[in-house]
């Protein structure tokens, strides 16, 4: 929440020239209501099964680039979705970074807490595990210009692309 996927993702995706999907905004458009909404009505647990069924549907997809949830690596099958269908970037940032960059979104409703900022720490620590598991490749996001994420996020895709055995013909810089 907050490292950047979205607008990562979507500069990448122009870089390669691959289509980009926001899993989030995805949903959004498919239900025609909002995330927040989503969780008032169902909760986190029926947000979780739809944001599976996202997840799963685009998985299937080749030759785009996805954004996910922070927290759509809390269910296995998920993971291993995102494991065996492509490419995992973990953007990494401390939580004092991501609060900065979030603090004003009143859009997020995991965030909708007495004290967002430990909520968030809390979250990371839940979290991390699993986005280290997944992960091919994990890219300090916090501080960085967008640019230098970028090109680092390039540089590396080939190698690998090439370690999991995906044709990169369109990862090449």
């Amino acid at each position: 929440m907050g490292a950047g996927k979205s607008t990562i993702g979507k500069q990448l995706a122009r870089r390669l020239k691959l289509e980009f999907f926001d899993s989030d905004r995805y949903l959004e458009e498919k239900t025609g209501v909002s995330i927040p909404t989503i969780f008032s009505i169902e909760g986190e647990s029926g947000f979780r099964d739809r944001e599976e069924e996202v997840i799963a549907e685009l998985t299937a997809k080749r030759g785009i680039i996805l954004a996910t949830g922070g927290g759509s690596i809390l269910r296995e099958v998920n993971r291993q979705r995102l494991m065996q269908h492509g490419i995992v970037i973990y953007l990494k940032a401390n939580p004092e970074q991501l609060y900065e960059r979030i603090k004003h979104d009143t859009s997020r409703p995991l965030m909708q807490t007495a004290n967002p900022l430990q909520t968030l720490r809390d979250l990371l620590k839940a979290r991390e595990p699993f986005y280290t598991e997944v992960a091919d490749l994990i890219i300090l996001s916090g501080r960085q210009r967008l640019s230098a994420v970028l090109r680092d996020i390039q540089a590396k895709l080939p190698l690998v692309a090439a370690n999991k055995g995906i044709n990169h013909a369109n990862i090449a810089s």
